[in-house]
């Protein structure tokens, strides 16, 4: 069950978790305002966690297929989500 909405996502609507789906719109919110992609350390900031966690976070979301990043390049992360599939960021 998509806990955002609270029913079942459309078929082929991709799959997260509530905590994954913050970072993703914190990442799209980031990318608008701010004509480039956020570094770890913003979503450390944001989300008052540490940096391996958000680390770690990364790492989930691109081996799942939400986020692409370029090797060795900073500031790299690359939404491949539809912002409509996104919650509304908290």
């Amino acid at each position: 069950m998509n806990q955002t909405f609270g029913k079942e996502p459309p078929a082929g609507a991709p799959q997260f978790t509530q905590l994954q789906g913050q970072y993703l719109a914190f990442i799209y919110a980031y990318t608008r305002i701010f004509k480039r992609s956020p570094a770890e350390a913003d979503m450390r900031r944001h989300f008052e966690v540490t940096a391996p966690s958000v680390h770690q976070m990364v790492i989930t979301l691109e081996k799942a297929g939400l986020i692409q990043r370029q090797p060795g390049e900073a500031r790299s992360i690359q939404l491949l989500v539809q912002p409509e599939a996104l919650p509304i960021l908290r």
